[in-house]
């Protein structure tokens, strides 16, 4: 089969053009633009790649601390009839896990070290079944935590700043007083650190203890367990399934998924992922745009040729499409090239990053600020995808109007100075 000749002259005025100055001039322009529109390409590739990993790993890091739905009464009191609503939530088919907790803040105090801290009450034998904290601890301090024994479990980081290590005391301050006649008195219970847990997560590794939900319900005065923590089959599911619980579930309780811990920020991530994505975007059209200028020189250099290829009888729509060809293969060259590029930098950012972080001697990710201390990546097809269509289209649409100019050359002006 015949290739047009359209295809084979558009491709030769592409990778031609060497023979004199003005077109060795033009190929260099030509290459500007294919490199532009292959460095934008790569560049959206690599940073939407990037912020998904971020979102991924901090998602996964909060979930192995953080059930995917909550159970709770209102104003922090005890649940009416635990072993009730326990039954009723895992009733649900899609929950796998339902574990009893206590929730609340209090002080940790070691000497004259004091830090706020998040206190949970877990029950050690169920807590498997709800988060993947488990794996995280120590030394197996989760079957260390037994009643009675007012054992604690802290973060890594909560217990690194307090200066303590498994074994040694700590005071936990109560957020409600006792009242004596002196006036009132802070509620304080003295508890052993039986173990650190690590779970990746900055913020609950900084600021997170874990004691048996007896000794909670003891030293916070309470009945018995404020909630119930839910894992599920499908963590996407979380809306869906507390939507089915608030339906199903008896008394005045309060349910919260996942999505809505932590709303503001994955909201701010997929923000500013948008916003990304159009301000990368724009690079990308200004490359394809560069392609204007290129054909437009490449037109007045081959008027010529348009002139005797309009007298051998090609059509405006021939000549229309030579210059198509061109200016959509350097289109099609750098998208390709892009996305070469773009996904080898983001399959290997994990080898990359650290490399360039060793030879300039700084971190890119302090653990304290962005949460995780590597820099992650999860290409996606759904962002590869578009961005491929994208980078396509605007080398198409800038080849149009160049290449509608030289089908209206007239062979009788373009040849009268030849």
């Amino acid at each position: 089969m015949q290739i047009p000749y359209e295809l084979r002259l558009g491709w030769r005025y592409t990778r031609a053009g060497r023979a004199t100055r003005r077109n060795g001039f033009i190929s260099f322009i030509s290459g500007v633009s294919m490199l532009g529109i292959a460095l934008g390409v790569a560049a959206l590739i690599i940073v939407l790649s990037v912020m998904n990993g971020f979102q991924k790993e901090v998602r996964d890091r909060m979930l192995s601390v953080v059930s995917h739905i909550e159970i709770f009464s209102p104003y922090g009191q005890a649940l009416p009839d635990v072993a009730k609503t326990l039954s009723e939530a895992r009733a649900n088919p899609h929950v796998v896990g339902a574990a009893p907790f206590i929730g609340t803040q209090a002080l940790l105090a070691r000497g004259e070290d004091m830090k706020g801290a998040i206190v949970r009450g877990i029950d050690p034998a169920l807590e498997g079944e709800v988060t993947d904290l488990a794996a995280a601890l120590r030394g197996g301090a989760l079957e260390q935590l037994v009643s009675g024994e007012f054992g604690v479990v802290l973060g890594r980081d909560l217990a690194r700043q307090l200066g303590v290590q498994p074994g040694d005391k700590v005071t936990l301050v109560a957020p409600s007083g006792q009242v004596t006649p002196a006036g009132v008195v802070p509620r304080m219970k003295q508890m052993t650190v039986v173990g650190t847990f690590d779970s990746g997560h900055y913020e609950y590794d900084a600021g997170l203890v874990l004691l048996h939900v007896d000794d909670a319900a003891r030293i916070f005065r309470l009945e018995g367990p404020t909630g119930i923590r839910l894992k599920l089959k499908d963590l996407h599911q979380a809306r869906k399934v507390a939507s089915q619980l608030a339906a199903t579930l008896s008394g005045d309780l309060l349910i919260r998924d996942w999505t809505r811990q932590n709303r503001n920020w994955f909201a701010a991530v997929q923000l500013e992922k948008r916003m990304m994505f159009i301000i990368l975007t724009l690079i990308v059209a200004v490359a394809a745009f560069n392609l204007v200028s290129t054909l437009v020189m490449t037109v007045t250099d081959k008027r010529a040729d348009i002139a005797i290829l309009r007298t051998l009888g090609a059509s405006p729509a021939s000549i229309m499409g030579v210059f198509v060809v061109q200016g959509a293969t350097v289109g099609v060259i750098g998208t390709l090239a892009g996305l070469l590029l773009g996904l080898g930098v983001a399959f290997n950012i994990d080898v990359l990053v650290p490399a360039l972080e060793r030879a300039l001697g700084a971190s890119f990710l302090p653990q304290e600020i962005y949460l995780i201390s590597r820099m992650p990546s999860d290409p996606q097809g759904s962002d590869i995808l578009p961005i491929a269509i994208i980078s396509l289209v605007l080398a198409f649409v800038a080849t149009l109007y160049p290449s509608w100019r030289a089908s209206r050359v007239n062979p009788a002006e373009a040849l009268r100075y030849e």
